[in-house]
């Protein structure tokens, strides 16, 4: 930790801290992960389908979704959650259709006869992992499915896992998911990394999952990219005083519900507010059904903290980098210009976590976690593509480039680099 953390963390009083360390257990999942990927790229389906039985207690015949259950299990969706689903998707297509858009193709002239410039390739194939957890989070696949075809991915393959509530399929296929996979857990990356005789190897991996998903993913990187090493899900909210106490309560335990290690908190100025929300939680969770994971994120991993003024409040949030990260503040606005460090921001008391969750905002929910957001936004549409340079030369431009290339390749002892910026010379 740097002096500057700590002298910000004596800064802050700690009203409620967090008792449990997330990242306790990484060395026993990173050996067990390694083993299973493995297994997987040396064994194929055969893995795939042990360990199915093992985590899933199913055994597999097809690991393949036939276009036939797609859309019975479409046919099967309630009319309602269909109808809302499908608003959803539509949010999400049409926010990153925009974000897109904004995505542009270069072509300058650099220099007298130095064209240079860049193009935006879409991934040939990308891999979507759908987590199955605790709940069937619908909203799951839009973030991972939808931004793949509106950047016009050539193959998008969703694995979820064997047993998942089958109105994850029918979202899945309204996504347009290209194919669909009943695979999961850190076996379902390893076979979108390596390829199995039933699941193609992918580019990319994107999509949340649980610690074993995550430490998969990280040991596929270089194979294949990902889109970021995720931890469990975090909401902190930057409160003053004209904060509610109910309905930071009522966010903080929504996030909660999510697993037993969501990690929830609140940075604010005033004290009263700290202790309000304190009784608050403790209210809500006498009669919240989920209370029991709830309780268990807020007991082990939730924080209060009041800061000595707003410019400590800041830094704080930014010093936590949270995934998402909501603003209770006199001045929502204001205060969101100056924050720096979030996965996702939600500005006003209006704007809660759960319409990015559900998808009904349109942003996606797929974000960094454990301060991950110091360095990185979360997933989107320019996730899918690659920004790829090229460059094209007309003779005069070698009066340009050419003698500068040759004099550093000499100074530089490299001879062969000399050479072939020379013998251009004598070509005009």
């Amino acid at each position: 930790m740097t002096n500057t953390n700590s002298k910000l963390l004596k800064n802050v009083k700690f009203v409620k801290s967090a008792t449990v360390n997330v990242t306790a257990d990484t060395g026993i999942i990173e050996s067990t992960v390694k083993d299973i990927v493995s297994d997987v790229r040396e064994n194929g389906d055969d893995a795939l389908r042990k360990y199915s039985k093992k985590f899933d207690d199913v055994d597999v015949a097809e690991f393949e979704i036939s276009m036939a259950e797609r859309e019975q299990a479409v046919q099967n969706l309630d009319p309602k959650t269909r109808k809302d689903s499908e608003f959803a998707i539509g949010q999400v297509r049409k926010f990153a259709e925009s974000q897109l858009e904004t995505i542009l193709p270069l072509e300058i002239e650099l220099a007298p006869g130095v064209h240079t410039g860049h193009k935006v390739i879409p991934i040939e194939r990308i891999g979507a992992y759908v987590p199955g957890g605790r709940y069937p989070i619908l909203a799951a696949p839009l973030m991972t499915i939808i931004p793949a075809k509106v950047a016009g991915c050539d193959e998008v393959i969703a694995c979820l896992p064997p047993g998942t509530h089958e109105s994850m399929i029918a979202v899945c296929h309204l996504c347009g998911a290209d194919k669909i996979f009943r695979v999961g857990g850190a076996q379902a990356i390893a076979a979108m990394t390596h390829g199995t005789e039933s699941i193609p190897a992918v580019n990319k991996i994107v999509g949340p999952g649980n610690a074993y998903v995550n430490e998969a993913k990280r040991q596929a990187f270089g194979p294949v990219g990902i889109d970021a090493l995720a931890g469990p899900s975090e909401i902190f909210i930057v409160a003053d005083e004209t904060a509610n106490a109910d309905l930071v309560a009522t966010d903080l335990l929504a996030q909660a519900e999510h697993d037993v290690r969501t990690r929830v908190g609140l940075i604010t100025t005033d004290q009263a507010l700290a202790d309000a929300t304190l009784l608050a939680v403790e209210g809500q969770l006498k009669d919240l059904p989920t209370a029991d994971v709830a309780g268990a994120a807020w007991r082990d991993f939730g924080e209060v903290v009041v800061c000595p003024d707003e410019e400590t409040m800041i830094a704080y949030s930014d010093f936590i980098a949270a995934e998402h990260l909501q603003v209770h503040t006199s001045d929502p606005k204001a205060m969101a210009n100056k924050l720096r460090n979030y996965g996702s921001l939600f500005i006003g008391e209006l704007a809660s976590v759960v319409y990015s969750d559900k998808g009904t905002c349109g942003t996606n929910h797929t974000l960094p976690t454990m301060a991950s957001a110091s360095y990185t936004g979360g997933l989107w549409v320019g996730a899918y593509v690659k920004i790829c340079t090229h460059q094209w030369l007309e003779p005069k431009a070698i009066e340009v480039v050419a003698p500068p290339a040759v004099r550093q390749s000499g100074s530089e002892g490299m001879e062969g680099h000399r050479r072939a910026a020379a013998v251009r010379q004598n070509m005009i």
